[in-house]
């Protein structure tokens, strides 16, 4: 059996203690939890944030299982109860809190106001728009990391970060979508999500100039 010191000894061990403190008490929001916001979520869970708050009305569908962090057990769970149980399988020391509900513009500020950091992860554009709209406005002291095109099979060098303002991130290449001949697949979502969660580590270590 681990024990926490020695889960947090083999962190610093990788990080540095400095980083490793600045991370564990860290309090991130993610929105969304499909290809985007699972992989973000794993990616920040093993890079040591000390919580993470998820949030998704959606089940885990068969149609899931190709590009986001879910497995067959988990078709029909709730995606946030299946994602908090894979997280605590390899981090059971974080704090895993959820949220099982649909976004709006109406109950977003209540959710988010209280993370300096919130990852927007939805499927369409709509959804980003109003989620991003809402924070800036009514949440003045939460940064906002978006993601915008990251279909198909074009390079991975068009997958980049861009700094729109000092409380709002772009990640992707923002022009490709889903259609007919253009999918989204594992490779290039998971890129995007790590942009997503490399910049929640880069905001908060103070390297957050692009």
């Amino acid at each position: 059996m681990i024990t926490h010191n020695a889960y947090e000894k083999a962190l610093i061990s990788r990080h540095g203690k400095k980083v490793h403190d600045i991370l564990k008490n860290a309090d991130i929001a993610i929105a969304g939890l499909g290809g985007l916001g699972s992989n973000i979520a794993i990616f920040l869970a093993r890079s040591g944030v000390g919580h993470l708050h998820i949030v998704d009305f959606d089940k885990v569908d068969i149609t899931n299982l190709n590009r986001q962090q879910y497995d067959i057990d988990d078709i029909g769970k709730l995606k946030t109860i299946a994602l908090a149980t894979h997280i605590k399988h390899f981090n059971p020391f974080i704090k895993v809190t959820y949220d099982s509900i649909m976004v709006t513009e109406r109950n977003a500020p209540k959710i988010f106001s209280n993370y300096p950091i919130v990852c927007e992860a939805f499927d369409k554009a709509e959804n980003k728009a109003m989620l991003v709209n809402t924070l800036l406005t009514e949440c003045s002291n939460t940064k906002i990391i978006s993601a915008s095109g990251m279909a198909g099979f074009e390079s991975s060098n068009m997958i980049q970060t861009r700094k729109v303002n000092d409380r709002f991130y772009i990640c992707g290449d923002t022009q490709s979508e889903i259609s007919k001949n253009t999918a989204l697949m594992a490779p290039r979502v998971a890129l995007c999500a790590a942009h997503q969660a490399n910049m929640v580590l880069r905001i908060l270590t103070g390297n957050e100039e692009i």
